[in-house]
């Protein structure tokens, strides 16, 4: 289906673009959304005559969305929820998650902004893009941990899930050597290599 853009959408096109779309992406998500017109000879017309409002109509929410996007644009959320030992969540965080947490931090967005393309269901720092309008988007990052301690980890760059890894494989290789004889010490087993490093020093 042809359709006239009436906004900028992302891989399509800008305003008064002509573009063919499938049928079902017309009818459930473009027309619906007043974000295109079929396009037949009437709606041509039409949006050539209102062309000029449309287009500053446009540039006022844009003006207001880059507004806005100064109180969001990286922003740190930090939502606290049970994990599994690998991290796995027992749930996910939606969009709706995502959105009450900036309204609690005093940043007003909706559902529909927050571009989720799938839940998330890890704990860790999670990069999300909140779309304020179509040309104006902004990054915020969602911290999910398990406990305020370990959100506050993650926050200082640490990776938590690869540092409880390291914890739970450490301490079986320490001083063991498969050559060593049995009953030799870890001592023992270590004195030819310090010979060997004082007789190259």
């Amino acid at each position: 289906m042809e359709v006239i853009l009436l906004e900028r959408v992302e891989k399509l096109g800008g305003i008064g673009d002509v573009v063919t779309v499938k049928n079902g992406f017309a009818r459930n998500y473009l027309l619906p959304n007043k974000k295109a017109l079929r396009a037949n000879e009437a709606n041509r017309k039409l949006f050539e005559a209102n062309r000029a409002k449309i287009e500053s109509d446009n540039a006022e929410r844009r003006t207001a969305a880059e507004a806005s996007a100064k109180g969001v644009d990286g922003k740190t959320v930090q939502l606290i929820r049970q994990a599994s030992n690998t991290g796995q969540l027992y749930g996910s965080v939606s969009a709706r998650d995502i959105v009450e947490a900036l309204e609690a931090d005093g940043a007003k967005v909706a559902k529909s902004q927050v571009v989720l393309d799938r839940p998330i269901k890890a704990i860790g720092m999670h990069e999300v893009r909140v779309a304020l309008h179509p040309e104006v988007a902004v990054t915020v990052k969602v911290n999910v941990a398990r406990s305020p301690e370990e959100a506050d980890l993650q926050a200082q760059g640490v990776d938590v899930m690869a540092q409880m890894f390291e914890r739970d494989t450490g301490g079986f290789t320490e001083d063991y050597d498969p050559n060593a004889e049995p009953g030799a010490t870890a001592e023992a087993a270590s004195e030819p290599a310090s010979d060997e490093a004082s007789e190259e020093a």
